[in-house]
């Protein structure tokens, strides 16, 4: 009788193991909901042109893209009447001065002779108006025009040039200002301390546009050879287009 009561209780034990086991396999899993990140895909900011006619100007060291300014209208279309007949094509940078400028456009540097001072042609053409305008100043890069010593400052009709300058420090320019009887602007003082320029020349000519590509062109010509007429040795020639 001991041994049934024994052998009915291992039964009892086993038939309980047996259901838990059942009951632990037969659960179910309880499945986390599973949230999917939506990716969305980066959109680079939209660049606003900046308004303004463009121009190429190919040379023997490079290209630069230039845009001109609409706010000196009449140098703006006189440079594009000149572009449009192929005016430019195959004249020289005849003067390049290190740390101050490079200059061409003068009509007679195509078929120039080496050695020959340049600089006078383009007289008998009609001189534009000046556009001196306060945001427009030297910094290095902008496109100027070239004038002779009349006293409207009005500009050549052909001639240009393209300013690489030095950088100035807060005290040099200081003392500009004292020198001139004029304030630089914060954008002034900023672009001649960072960038550099020619801040001596501004409101005295006209600046009509700016270099957007091909900065490092500039400093390549005006690191040329040259004579003692500040030509370089080895002509600097030009082809003008304009980009549409």
């Amino acid at each position: 009788m001991k041994k049934l009561k024994i052998i009915l209780a291992i039964a009892a034990m086993l038939f309980i193991a047996s259901n838990i086991d059942a009951q632990v396999k037969k659960a179910p899993v309880k499945k986390l909901p599973v949230t999917v990140k939506k990716t969305t895909s980066f959109k680079p900011p939209v660049l606003k042109k900046i308004p303004g006619i463009r121009i190429k100007l190919t040379t023997d060291s490079g290209i630069l893209v230039i845009r001109l300014y609409d706010s000196t209208p009449l140098h703006r279309d006189n440079f594009v009447k000149l572009v449009n007949e192929h005016f430019f094509d195959s004249l020289l940078f005849h003067r390049v001065i290190e740390g101050f400028m490079i200059q061409g456009g003068d009509p007679l540097s195509k078929n120039a002779e080496p050695g020959i001072m340049l600089g006078n042609g383009g007289g008998n053409m009609e001189r534009i108006p000046a556009e001196f305008k306060p945001s427009l100043f030297h910094k290095k890069g902008v496109l100027a025009a070239a004038r002779d010593n009349n006293p409207e400052r009005a500009s050549s009709a052909c001639q240009f040039y393209l300013v690489q300058g030095k950088k100035y420090t807060q005290d040099e320019l200081n003392m500009m200002e004292a020198q001139m009887g004029r304030k630089f602007s914060v954008a002034q003082r900023l672009a001649y301390s960072t960038v550099g320029g020619t801040p001596f020349l501004d409101m005295n000519y006209t600046v009509f546009g700016e270099v957007e590509k091909g900065m490092e062109v500039i400093d390549k010509i005006a690191h040329v050879a040259k004579d003692g007429n500040n030509r370089p040795l080895e002509n600097v020639r030009m082809k003008i287009e304009l980009i549409k």
